[in-house]
């Protein structure tokens, strides 16, 4: 692997499965100097960090929480750190019918989608070197009308209105905002969604959907991410990247 990232820092919520693993490994096969990765699950972060192997700290919280929020950059800053990449990962994706939904249901995505990200880039901004990457984790149903993830849509709606305005405000300082939307991803998360033969069928029947005929793999968005938060993405910002097999296109 390349050192195309010597001498950098990272910040990655939700880096103890899935995409935000993904990531935090490629970063650190890449040269990153240090990767700080965050999780609910403290028995999945114990295992993300020994699957990472070096250069990562582990910080235990919920990006719905201000408060673990701080306690996370203050483990940043006692290390005398500053952050050059920021992937703001973390969210929550469930499915549920429009009449199902409840006030709880809402919040909760909400909660961690809307409120939490934008706090974790807010949160950041007194740490991140000037002419950082900040990439936000969107999704292909920004554009998709999926039925029975209305809730989780336009919490991702949200998210790519915050590349757009972010990278405005942010231009004195040139710091880079960009919006990584994935699309069918083969990760843990889908197991909250089916179990067993269902989750088989539902996987097969995203695969049919693929113009290239397959679901992704994780590391394929930590690709994408990899580029977004390097020097070859200098002059990409406010731009919504989908990694999703064509589907947004079709």
């Amino acid at each position: 692997m390349t050192n195309k990232f010597a001498g950098k820092v990272a910040v990655i919520t939700g880096g103890s499965t899935g995409m935000g693993l993904a990531t935090a490994k490629r970063f650190v096969q890449e040269g990153m100097e240090h990767v700080f990765i965050t999780g609910r699950r403290k028995d999945a972060l114990d295992a993300a960090v020994a699957e990472i192997g070096k250069n990562v700290t582990a910080v235990q919280g919920d990006v719905a929480s201000l408060a673990d929020l701080d306690r996370l950059y203050d483990t940043v800053r006692k290390q005398n750190r500053k952050i050059d990449v920021l992937f703001a990962n973390a969210g929550v994706s469930q499915p549920r019918p429009v009449e199902a939904v409840d006030e709880q249901f809402f919040d909760l995505h909400f909660d961690a989608n809307v409120k939490g990200l934008f706090f974790t880039v807010q949160k950041a901004l007194p740490l991140l070197n000037d002419g950082a990457s900040v990439i936000l984790n969107g999704s292909i149903a920004t554009v998709k009308g999926f039925p029975g993830i209305t809730i989780y849509s336009a919490t991702k709606a949200a998210v790519r209105s915050f590349a757009r305005t972010l990278a405005n405000e942010l231009r004195d300082r040139r710091i880079r905002v960009n919006t990584l939307s994935p699309g069918h991803i083969d990760t843990p998360l889908l197991g909250q969604w089916q179990q067993g033969d269902a989750l088989t069928q539902l996987k097969e029947g995203f695969a049919k959907n693929v113009p290239l005929g397959r679901m992704g793999e994780p590391d394929e968005i930590a690709k994408a991410a990899s580029f977004l938060a390097s020097d070859e993405a200098s002059y990409v910002n406010g731009v919504e990247l989908f990694v999703d097999g064509g589907v947004a296109q079709i």
